[in-house]
């Protein structure tokens, strides 16, 4: 397996091109099938994988909370991916990957890694009738479009975190997010996150600013409206500033993601002066960069419902 210790320069250059590097791991046997199931998440988000170090059990803790490990001098919270899965290790949990999700910092227990691929994000498709609640966000084509090509499950690790750690956000209400957002009327926020819990964090925060959103769930579906709504706002002799305020986007999403999103309506006459705010939990300043490269108009980390709301309100309105 190529190492994990990796130039973020390179794959920062890589999501700006509509690629990424995925980790795949492997947590034992589906209940379901009885196969050692290919999962995978984007190595950006891994800090180090390293053999399984002692764990600390904490008292009082979720179920699928192993504990704490000492990590080089830092405290992290170790968490059992087989068992929140529903998977059954043959072989023990002897790896632990580290990683880091917007601010916070955590380790998940698998049974084995296996190695790292290069994909396009069009090689990732949306789990057919994907609810909310669900912990997998997409199915990565591993070998591209070979007939036999091997399937990896993209995992929602947002909504993990959500369920195993309880959240510390503050409650979101209209004291939190501040006055109702003032749109031109007729007009509406264009959300495209695949995550069920930040589609839920999104749905609460714009609600409480009393803010109307179309939800999508991948960068690809937002373009597709996007370019719907252009072409109706057109037949009414309009633009699509008429019909959307803002666009708020993730960067890791399946078939699209946010970088080439951001870049197709900055690049697109109909849509360039269009506003646009990622919203995502790579964060890090060269992420960051190379927001400002594809055009975006701010960043915020995931989840700050208080910093979201502010950044939407200066995006609209700056203020001199």
């Amino acid at each position: 397996m190529k190492s994990i210790s990796h130039d973020i320069d390179e794959r920062a250059r890589l999501a700006g091109s509509n690629k990424f590097e995925m980790l795949l791991f492997r947590l034992g046997n589906s209940p379901n099938t009885g196969r050692r199931e290919f999962f995978g998440i984007n190595v950006f988000k891994v800090r180090e994988v390293l053999r399984m170090p002692e764990i600390t059990e904490v008292a009082n803790t979720h179920a699928h909370m192993m504990g704490m490990a000492n990590i080089r001098g830092q405290i992290i919270p170790v968490i059992n991916l087989p068992a929140v899965i529903g998977c059954h290790p043959e072989k023990g949990l002897g790896i632990l990957m580290v990683t880091e999700y917007g601010r916070t910092v955590q380790a998940f227990a698998v049974e084995d890694v296996n190695e790292i691929v290069r994909l396009e994000w069009d090689q990732v498709l949306p789990v057919a009738g994907g609810q909310d609640g669900s912990l997998v966000t997409g199915l990565a084509r591993i070998d591209g479009n070979q007939p036999d090509t091997r399937l990896a499950q993209v995992l929602d690790v947002e909504q993990i975190l959500r369920t195993v750690i309880p959240s510390s956000m503050e409650e979101i209400t209209r004291e939190v997010v501040g006055a109702e957002l003032q749109l031109p009327p007729g007009s509406a926020i264009l959300v495209a996150d695949d995550s069920s819990v930040a589609r839920t964090v999104i749905e609460l925060g714009l609600k409480a600013m009393a803010a109307p959103f179309i939800m999508t769930r991948s960068g690809k579906e937002a373009w597709d409206q996007l370019i719907a709504i252009a072409d109706d706002a057109e037949r009414q002799g309009g633009t699509v500033r008429d019909k959307i305020a803002l666009v708020l986007t993730d960067l890791e999403m399946p078939e699209m993601d946010g970088f080439t999103l951001t870049r197709m309506i900055k690049e697109n006459p109909r849509m360039h002066n269009l506003p646009v705010v990622i919203h995502s939990s790579l964060t890090g300043t060269t992420n960051e960069k190379h927001v400002q490269s594809v055009g975006a108009d701010a960043y915020v980390a995931k989840f700050a419902p208080r910093e979201l709301a502010a950044t939407i309100r200066q995006v609209l309105h700056p203020v001199p």
